[in-house]
């Protein structure tokens, strides 16, 4: 009987190790050999035991997800799968021609070549993919799942719903609008969570609030706000720079563990989730951060009410895998 099957990825990347989860939670075969140890040695000999041992695990008409990179082996375990008569499904979590610059596009679309269907990101990352010249069949995502059964904490109405939760890197190499919005926020209030901090220029911020760093579950938890702002770059007119230039393909974990806290999203209008989210209601998109006081205080609360209910639906399907379920649904039915 064909399996369904994975390598338990040895990462603390909270996007691979959901997958991981779903696949296990779902009866999916873990292929992988883990030696139980960290550190770089250990995780380099379990990954070589891995492959070594993968044709004899291996069967045909098996189908095998790998999540992508899946470093120095990836090719191998395409080449693997087609000798065995199986199948890859490749889910991307990032590209390398875009988050580090260490590929070209020709040579990233060569390596996802290898494989037989690609779940992308979404419809911007496919098409990235197709321009460039893949050929495999794509499917998409949409939005990652986000694993945790941590809930928010017991929701009340702020009105107006103007404080707004930023949550990750703060420092200016990655994120220079940060020190450039406080004087556009009057009327609205900035916690920020995250490491990195400039604190002597945190110092001058009237609308700002540095709130330190905040576990994720704690954070689930307890954080009070009324948005989620995922932006990255140098600039509050738009998102630029090669952090920011990225979210016009890629899907921002970011977006998905504000909506498992419950927060309504903000996005940038060129990003690649912004029809997403706007479609399913669960958030609003802006071209510039210089919009947002004029925008989120003309919000009544009853449509704030009505976006705040749809993210407590929307976050349920968050947590059951729901989004990966169904694209590989999809995948199985195109291989």
């Amino acid at each position: 009987m064909a399996m369904k099957c994975y390598l338990k990825t040895p990462t603390t990347n909270k996007a691979k190790s959901d997958i991981d989860q779903i696949m296990a939670d779902a009866g999916f075969k873990n292929l992988s050999i883990s030696f139980g140890g960290k550190g770089k040695i250990v995780t380099f000999f379990s990954k070589l035991l891995t492959v070594l041992c993968l044709p004899f695990k291996l069967g045909k008409d098996d189908v095998l997800l790998i999540q992508y990179p899946y470093k120095k082996y990836y090719e191998t375990l395409c080449r693997i799968a087609r000798m065995k008569g199986a199948k890859t499904v490749t889910l991307i979590h990032d590209l390398g021609t875009f988050r580090r610059h260490k590929l070209t596009d020709k040579q990233e679309i060569r390596r996802l070549s290898h494989t037989d269907y690609i779940i992308s990101h979404n419809a911007s990352m496919t098409r990235w993919l197709k321009e460039h010249g893949c050929k495999v069949k794509i499917g998409n995502l949409d939005i990652f799942d986000y694993i945790e059964t941590t809930e928010p904490a017991t929701y009340s109405a702020n009105t107006p719903a103007n404080r707004i939760i930023y949550a990750g890197g703060l420092g200016i190499r990655k994120n220079a609008f940060l020190y450039e919005i406080d004087k556009h926020l009057d009327g609205l209030t900035l916690n920020i969570y995250g490491k990195g901090l400039d604190e002597n220029v945190a110092k001058t911020w009237s609308n700002i609030r540095y709130n330190g760093f905040m576990p994720s579950q704690q954070f689930i938890a307890t954080v009070e706000g009324d948005w989620g702002l995922v932006w990255d770059g140098d600039s509050i007119d738009g998102c630029s720079g090669n952090w920011g230039e990225y979210l016009r393909i890629n899907n921002p974990h970011k977006t998905s563990f504000y909506l498992r806290a419950g927060l309504p999203v903000i996005l940038w209008k060129e990003s690649a989730m912004a029809s997403f989210i706007e479609s399913e209601g669960i958030g609003i998109t802006v071209d510039s951060l210089r919009e947002l006081r004029t925008k989120l205080l003309a919000i009544t609360p009853d449509e704030y009410k009505m976006i705040k209910r749809n993210v407590m639906v929307f976050k349920e399907k968050l947590a059951n895998g729901h989004f990966f379920h169904r694209a590989f649904n999809e995948a199985l039915s195109n291989i």
